[in-house]
């Protein structure tokens, strides 16, 4: 193995998102079972949100592009978008590095998009969201859509949805950059 190979890897390895106890500002938890979103501070629950939809083919570690799976993993707000199909739209910045890093040993995406993913982390960015992993993951609203299929079925392309009205309560508690944490 090339020298420089070695380093990438080796930066590959020492490079992680930040863990909650590394942050005590408020910061969501996502519980793909039992559909359930909630606002924490530290260990305490501020607020919850009852019933979230998810990808409709569940929750998983391993995503690609179109599988209609919501990520699990930490992940950051990376932008807010007011003027959503979604009525509003927060943003995660996947692919993180931990995706990248399984993406790569499963040869999905070489090293110069973990590289890009990499960097966009250590930048505190978003990574691109137009790789073999996918991208436009979010917290968003209804918009339009029909609430009874909200509360009965998981319908989204990877997304965790709320009510328009509860996505409306959820973003006084955020911030670009609070932290998402999906299992």
């Amino acid at each position: 193995m090339k020298l420089s190979r070695f380093f990438f890897f080796f930066a590959l390895l020492m490079v992680g998102t930040p863990t909650m106890a590394e942050n005590q500002d408020v910061w969501l938890l996502v519980e793909t079972e039992p559909r359930l979103l909630k606002v924490m501070l530290g260990n305490e629950e501020l607020e919850i949100f009852p019933r979230v939809a998810i990808g409709q083919r569940g929750a998983d570690f391993d995503k690609a592009h179109g599988d209609k799976k919501t990520p699990l993993g930490e992940y950051r707000i990376g932008w807010v978008n007011e003027n959503s199909k979604f009525h509003r739209f927060l943003g995660l910045t996947y692919p993180n590095i931990d995706n990248a890093k399984r993406a790569f040993r499963d040869g999905l995406i070489g090293e110069e998009t973990v590289r890009t993913i990499m960097r966009a982390e250590m930048e505190e960015g978003v990574p691109p969201q137009n790789t073999a992993l996918g991208g436009q993951i979010g917290i968003h609203g209804l918009g339009g859509a029909d609430r009874e299929i909200h509360d009965a079925f998981d319908w989204t392309a990877g997304c965790i949805a709320l009510t328009n009205e509860e996505i409306d309560r959820l973003s006084k508690w955020i911030r670009k950059g609070t932290l998402v944490v999906i299992r």
